[in-house]
């Protein structure tokens, strides 16, 4: 007898769990390549006070081990579009999750379940894709967010109308 209740929401979830991880890599490599701890951009870090003028020894011990990822400057705003890569993930993925977790728990579709998990999951990843690609618009950014949206809109008027026929 299989006694996990929500075995396709805890698939999404974990492989959800991995994208995030792999953008959250993404983002902090590119961190400590452009050697900017905090904010998007040389700008950002201008009145803030050198971490390593007087290192901790935790400050120096990570210098010491993101030292080889320090490379000649990247492409304008490219750590901006990596860090909003993974902000947007974070940001809409949670509800996302939720949707599946609740639909699951009231015994929806499981076609609907796998289809809201699979989009979800190829939207935020081609809209990772498009903003760390393309400054602006970009294919991959547009199938993204809209995907994203169609799922928010599935997802929420069938939590809607199962939640209101439970009641009647």
């Amino acid at each position: 007898m299989n006694t996990n209740l929500i075995p396709i929401s805890g698939f999404f979830i974990g492989l959800n769990g991995l994208v995030a991880l792999a953008l959250s890599y993404i983002a902090a490599t590119e961190r400590a390549r452009a050697r900017i701890w905090h904010g998007e951009s040389p700008a950002d870090i201008e009145n803030q006070p050198d971490p390593l003028a007087a290192p901790s020894d935790w400050a120096a011990t990570v210098e010491r081990l993101t030292q080889k990822y320090a490379t000649a400057p990247a492409e304008k705003g490219l750590l901006q579009r990596k860090v909003r890569a993974h902000s947007n993930f974070a940001e809409y993925v949670p509800q996302g999750l939720l949707f599946l977790i609740a639909l699951e728990l009231m015994r929806t579709s499981e076609q609907l379940l796998w289809l809201l998990g699979s989009g979800l999951t190829i939207a935020r990843l081609a809209h990772a894709y498009g903003v760390i690609s393309t400054y602006g618009p970009s294919v991959g950014r547009a199938v993204g967010f809209f995907t994203t949206w169609l799922v928010y809109i599935v997802g929420s008027l069938t939590c809607l109308y199962a939640s209101v026929v439970s009641f009647l």
